[in-house]
Parts: C-alpha cells; sequence; structure tokens
C-alpha cells in the first residue's frame, strides 16, 4: 500500500443516493485499497444550513452509519468527526489570512447564492452567513492538515480542491515549499454526472433520488418511476440518451451492459425489462448493507466509540502538523 493520503469529507445531509455511491462513497472506498484514508463528517461544514441540534445528531449518525454498512473498516483507515479535531479550525484561520476575498467570491456556492439573490430583485449578500463564503477556506483546513495527496470528489466540487493549492501554494512562498502538501482532486468522469428519476442531475434538492438503503418495495418503486421516453419496446433506442441504462451500466457486467445495449438499437428491448433488471441489480448491491445500516444505526454508543477513536488516531498527525505550521509562522 502506498504511504500517499487520501481523503474524504462527507457533510451529514441525509441517508445517501445512487448519485452519492458512485460519485463518492464507492471511489472512495476503492482508494482505500491503494492509500492510506482518511474519512470525516463534516459536521462544521452542515452548520452553514442545519441548526437543530438533534437533526445534526441525527445526520451525523447516519452518515457513520453508511460508511460503516457499506464496507469501511475503521481498524484499517482512519475514520472521524470533523468537529472532533480542533486543529482544524485553528487551521482555517491561518489560511484564511492567506486566502484573497477575490478568491472566495469566485467560489460556485458563494456566487450561486448571491447569483440567485439577484435574480429576485434582492440584495446580492441576502440570507448568506460568513460560514457560506468561508467554507472553502474550511474545507482546505480539512485537506491540508493531513498533507493530503488525494481527494475524490465530483467535477462540483474541483474548485474547492484548485482553491486549497492556491492558498497552500501563498503559504509555501512565503515560509517554505515544504510547509503544505498540494493535494490533486480525483475525479471519476463516468459518475460526473447521475441522472435522478426525472433526468436532471440526481439530487436531494430535485427530490428525484434513489436512497440506496431504501426498502426493497419502495427501491422497486423508485426505479419504476424513471423518466423515459415514449418508444415502444420493438422501437430501436439509444442507450446513450436513456436515463435508465445511465444508472444501469454501473452495476450491470459488460456482458450485460453490451446485451442491453444490443437490445436497444437493435429494438426488442422494453424499457420495463431494463428497469427491472435494475431493480434486481440495485437490491443485490444494497440488501446486505441496508440490514447492516439498520443495525448500526442503533448503536450510536458503537457509532461513537469508533468517531472518537478515529478521532485519536487522526490527532496523532493534526497535533504535530500544526505545531510545524505554527513554527513556521513564527507562533511557538
Amino acid at each position: 500500500m502506498s504511504n500517499k493520503i487520501a481523503l474524504t469529507g462527507i457533510k451529514p445531509s441525509g441517508t445517501p443516493h445512487i448519485g452519492n455511491y458512485l460519485g463518492m462513497n464507492r471511489p472512495a472506498l476503492e482508494l482505500a485499497k491503494n492509500y492510506q484514508a482518511f474519512y470525516f463528517i463534516a459536521d462544521y461544514h452542515a452548520l452553514t444550513t442545519v441548526r437543530n441540534p438533534e437533526t445534526m445528531n441525527q445526520l451525523t449518525y447516519d452518515v457513520a452509519a453508511t460508511w460503516l454498512a457499506l464496507g469501511l473498516d475503521p481498524d484499517k483507515v482512519i475514520f472521524y468527526r470533523q468537529s472532533d479535531i480542533p486543529e482544524v479550525m485553528e487551521l482555517t484561520w491561518i489560511l484564511a489570512c492567506f486566502t484573497s476575498k477575490g478568491l472566495l467570491n469566485r467560489a460556485h456556492a458563494y456566487k450561486a447564492a448571491v447569483d440567485e439573490n439577484v435574480e429576485k430583485g434582492l440584495d446580492p449578500d441576502k440570507g448568506i452567513n460568513s460560514g457560506l463564503f468561508f467554507y472553502p477556506a474550511l474545507m482546505a483546513a480539512d485537506i491540508l492538515l493531513f498533507d493530503t495527496n488525494f481527494v475524490p470528489v465530483g467535477l462540483d466540487q474541483k474548485q474547492h480542491i484548485e482553491i486549497a493549492r492556491d492558498i497552500a501554494q501563498a503559504i509555501n512562498s512565503n515560509y517554505g515549499s515544504n510547509v503544505l502538501t498540494l493535494p490533486e482532486a480525483s475525479i471519476r468522469e463516468e459518475v460526473m454526472t447521475i441522472p435522478g428519476l426525472d433526468g436532471r442531475k440526481m439530487s436531494k434538492s430535485y427530490d428525484n433520488v434513489i436512497p440506496i438503503f431504501a426498502p426493497s418495495n419502495q427501491l422497486r418503486k423508485s426505479v419504476m418511476r424513471i423518466v423515459t421516453d415514449s418508444r415502444r419496446p420493438e422501437d430501436p433506442k439509444d442507450p446513450e440518451t436513456d436515463n435508465v441504462f445511465a444508472i444501469y451500466k454501473h452495476f450491470a457486467t459488460p456482458e450485460d451492459i453490451a446485451r442491453v445495449e444490443k437490445g436497444y438499437l437493435e429494438g426488442g428491448l422494453a424499457y420495463s425489462q431494463i428497469k427491472n433488471e435494475l431493480y434486481e441489480l440495485l437490491e443485490a448491491e444494497f440488501s446486505e448493507a441496508r440490514e447492516r445500516y439498520g443495525e448500526y444505526i442503533q448503536d450510536l454508543e458503537y457509532l461513537d466509540q469508533v468517531l472518537l477513536q478515529g478521532a485519536e488516531k487522526a490527532r496523532k498527525l493534526s497535533i504535530p502538523k500544526i505545531a510545524k505550521v505554527r513554527a513556521a509562522l513564527g507562533i511557538d
């Protein structure tokens, strides 16, 4: 196994869906086979929107149970809550002092919120908290604190890695090239955009998701709701534009993918058939994980134990790292 570090953070925002799994969970778990892997629950990030303490606790445990159910082994990786690592917040302030406001002005999330206000004829910054504005600096601290080499992200998160690199370079140019490690984004092109039930990008905000731990009957109903065109079974179809096939190809064998592609192009394959096949594939993929998730989410004491043990391992690295940064800055 390489001694290079791969780090993945996920904001607690509810039980994950197929898009999360393909874009985040599965590639992050695969990286753990070859790298020293860090996984954290970004509860401080969630404070930009989650203000109910009970909800925050529930969502945090939900993320923890999800990772464990999907196969994360806390004995082989470092798995922790962001808020259990105080060095993250200290580094955030240090990084903020080397981050230009213009760089944060261009961050996608902040720009989107400003644009939405402008479209509504409101003050550009109405309802936007400073946490959202400084979000990229906190994310940079998460990454840079552990000398992370690779960060698996979706294409929409690539900018955050670029910002982290820019901040790290600003500090290195001032204090020495070895203070902070420059991270790289690990993006899987084939899962950049997973369509939801209505064909738009699968997202909770669109309410078009397929939850990975949905009961079997609900899973089937969700799959059957995927929007298709009006072509009849005997009509040729384009697999590249079909919402069902766009998900199917990530779970089926190469032989089945080739068979379905041929059936679409030549005609004779009904959408109902491919939907049934997709349901069977998803049920096979997630049925055991669904049961494990149900067990973990009922044992909060165990989840706390796992996360605190992970934080203990993480701080063995974060404490000397922040000491190195402080020394470079002349703050001993």
